[in-house]
């Protein structure tokens, strides 16, 4: 892994245990005290909800933003790093019934739950892509294989190179912010499950819907 390309390092629940090259490890409440590492090092930093929660706050929340890590880690290293570039890799979400495309292995530890905020995995992977472009960040993914995500495909050779921002259109993009404004789906603690009474499914297809008309190429 190329040092001068990489400055910060985000594992996602067990991924830590893939490679010791990583800074921070990202993991939900319910993630098993036990299958935390067992030492950490001084260079190594642990964050929980209790802080990444507040990061996803800032760009909507977790029902708009989607109730799973990838996208999460995501959102926090966009509000917490101000990164030009975010690469994902182990984060496709295909879940096959063979072979290991995942930090899960073969996915039967979290295999896309019913969630009223994970209708479609593109429209919020659109929705993160286009944050992050605002911001000035590229998304890319270094994975080579069918991805669920719809961020450029790049390698580990080429970070060194700054990735070009994406284009969208403007119109859909404002059109869908202010839906999700009207609507107004925001648990400030996190915690949406506990509300979903709350919550249009319709709604929210409209809303995914919206963010995958953004991009259309």
């Amino acid at each position: 892994m190329p040092k001068k390309s990489i400055d910060h390092v985000i594992a996602i629940n067990n991924a830590w245990k893939v490679s010791c090259v990583w800074n921070e490890l990202i993991y939900p409440e319910d993630f098993p005290k036990s299958k935390l590492p067992p030492i950490i090092h001084e260079s190594k930093k642990l964050t929980s909800a209790e802080t990444y929660v507040a990061a996803q706050n800032q760009y909507g929340g977790f029902i708009y933003g989607g109730g799973t890590m990838a996208f999460t880690a995501g959102y926090y290293a966009l509000y917490q790093y101000r990164p030009k570039t975010i690469a994902f890799i182990g984060c496709d979400m295909m879940y096959p019934e063979k072979g290991k495309t995942h930090f899960y292995g073969d996915g039967t530890a979290d295999p896309l739950r019913d969630d009223i905020t994970l209708q479609s995995l593109e429209a919020k992977s659109n929705r993160l892509l286009i944050h992050a472009a605002k911001q000035g960040c590229a998304l890319v993914n270094l994975s080579q294989n069918t991805s669920r995500l719809t961020f450029p495909k790049t390698s580990i050779e080429l970070l060194a190179q700054p990735p070009n921002l994406i284009s969208w259109s403007i119109s859909v993009e404002k059109k869908v912010l202010q839906l999700e404004k009207e609507l107004n789906y925001f648990i400030a603690s996190g915690k949406y499950w506990e509300q979903l009474h709350l919550f249009d499914k319709a709604s929210l297809q409209k809303i995914d819907q919206l963010w995958l008309d953004c991009i259309t190429n």
